[in-house]
């Protein structure tokens, strides 16, 4: 079996249950966006409600595997498991195919307000920071 050769830094355990917080804000988002939960929803505008409900199927894919690469990647680092690396890969594949729609293929920016391009960045940086710390982890053999 491809066990972790080293034992867990605490850090591991940190980086770890912070990115599953974040990241299950994330899918919490997707879902109630998806089931279009009125608590949730009702807090958003017209035109942004049929901004988000017009999304492409390909928009949507995007933002799926964007947020649940995320969250899965959040538990395979939590779990040890070097695959959390490739989750983490994929969801900045999602992350990307999502933020070319919002802000190049379609006016997002306008639609979601103007704090969605500093959320969108904070969103980008967090995904590139776990994404090479799973890296970082798997190559100290800390991940297996």
């Amino acid at each position: 079996m491809n066990e972790p050769a080293s034992k867990a830094p605490i850090h591991l355990w940190i980086i770890g249950i912070l990115s599953l917080l974040w990241n299950a804000m994330g899918a919490f988002d997707y879902s109630a966006t998806q089931l279009k939960l009125d608590f949730y929803m009702s807090e958003f505008t017209e035109e942004q409600l049929a901004y988000f409900y017009g999304f492409p199927a390909w928009m949507d894919a995007c933002w799926a595997v964007g947020v649940w690469g995320s969250l899965f990647g959040s538990i395979a680092l939590l779990l040890r498991k070097a695959i959390a690396a490739w989750l983490f890969g994929a969801a900045i594949l999602g992350l990307a195919g999502s933020s070319i729609y919002n802000f190049i293929l379609s006016d997002g920016a306008a639609a979601m307000g103007e704090g969605a391009v500093i959320f969108t960045v904070v969103i980008w940086v967090i995904a590139l920071l776990l994404y090479f710390y799973a890296v970082a982890m798997a190559k100290r053999r800390v991940l297996g």
